[in-house]
């Protein structure tokens, strides 16, 4: 969604990220220029709705803008009904604004570093895999392109092989995922044509697509044991310089597929004073690919369960009900397991897999999708 509006969660990421990340660099002015490379923001550019998105080219990465995420998950499984759910996202952040000159002319240096979540969850043996990695993008370690596309952090990677057709694998200790996606309903514009406001200010804003139908088949390595897989898959990709208002505390994401073909994304922005932001909105897709453009007005979300984590006693909503005046729709979700808690030293959020049924324009539909919300263990950890 927002997605992920983790604006504030990337700058703290960030400094964890440079500590850890190996690099040649080893005089202590370059270390100390590496370290303090966040703080400018002045020169990076906002989103504002003047600029249209394009393809391919808005596939690929985005150096004047300081935030940037490729965002996938999606629900799996194998022949005989075994589920699994995944995420892989990779992040791109802008230590300097492009226009300003590196201070050393080495493959090391760049005015962007990448972070990268890689999570799967195992519903049958309730058990949730989550790992974290950073990489500069020199010499070749990260990067994004948009024709053709790739992108990629070490050996995590999407990569396009024919169009529309994509090979997306990750690897770490004994969970390997390596899937084909096919791209189903082609790109999805959010907003006004791309440009999503997230506050009260026009920069308050990213440019948000997603590409939210495609087939995923393939393999699933859990514990030593292969598992062959089919699903469904989503991808977001949003880039922006913004963030979120003061005084809004976190957001609930939602990304459902529908058996029928159509999906829906929406995200609510949550308020200290316990409202929620106008600027919370969503986009209905049809199962040909129409869209129809929500606004706060447009739906409620009734929190109907609740699920304590026992690691960082973060109290998260853990069943819904969502009701949308357009389309008539009221669908009722559950988590396919409670516990896909996201716990990094920087940054605790909820990503998990979930189904749902109810109905729409009087007719029973159900399916599955994909809910983060941030905000419940902690405030957001905000520059």
């Amino acid at each position: 969604m927002i997605r992920r509006i983790r604006f504030g969660c990337f700058f703290v990421l960030l400094v964890l990220g440079l500590v850890n990340c190996a690099a040649p660099p080893t005089h202590s002015a370059q270390l100390q220029w590496q370290m303090e490379a966040p703080a400018p923001v002045e020169g990076f550019a906002v989103a504002d709705g003047s600029r249209p998105l394009t393809f391919p080219a808005d596939f690929g990465a985005h150096p004047d803008f300081r935030t940037e995420w490729w965002y996938y998950t999606g629900n799996l499984a194998t022949p005989a009904g075994r589920r699994f759910g995944f995420e892989l996202t990779i992040f791109r952040v802008g230590l300097i604004p492009p226009t300003i000159s590196l201070p050393v002319d080495s493959a090391w240096y760049n005015h962007s570093m990448y972070f990268a979540h890689f999570a799967v969850s195992d519903i049958a043996a309730n058990a949730f895999y989550a790992y974290e990695r950073y990489a500069r993008p020199g010499p070749g370690l990260a990067g994004a392109q948009g024709d053709p596309y790739r992108v990629w952090l070490e050996d995590w990677q999407v990569l396009e092989i024919a169009p529309k057709v994509y090979h997306m694998q990750a690897v770490q200790d004994n969970v390997v995922l390596d899937l084909t996606l096919t791209d189903e309903l082609g790109v999805i514009l959010h907003g006004q044509a791309g440009y999503s406001r997230k506050g009260s200010q026009p920069s308050n804003a990213s440019y948000y697509y997603s590409q939210p139908r495609l087939r995923a088949e393939g393999t699933l390595q859990v514990q030593g044991e292969t598992f062959l897989v089919s699903g469904l898959a989503w991808k977001d990709h949003e880039f922006s310089t913004g963030v979120l208002d003061e005084g809004q505390i976190g957001w609930d994401w939602f990304s459902l597929q529908f058996e029928d073909g159509a999906a829906l994304m929406l995200f609510q922005l949550r308020e200290t004073n316990g409202d929620v932001s106008p600027a919370s909105s969503g986009t209905f897709i049809d199962a040909d690919g129409a869209t129809l453009a929500l606004q706060h007005t447009d739906f409620d979300i009734l929190v109907t369960h609740r699920w304590r984590s026992p690691r960082t006693g973060g109290d998260y909503p853990a069943g819904w009900q969502i009701r949308l005046n357009r389309p008539a729709c009221t669908l009722t979700l559950q988590p396919w397991m409670s516990d896909q808690e996201v716990h990094f030293p920087a940054v605790t959020y909820w990503e998990g897999a979930v189904r749902f049924e109810g109905v729409c324009q009087g007719q029973p539909v159900s399916g599955n999708g994909y809910v983060e919300l941030t905000g419940y263990a902690g405030n957001l950890p905000l520059p």
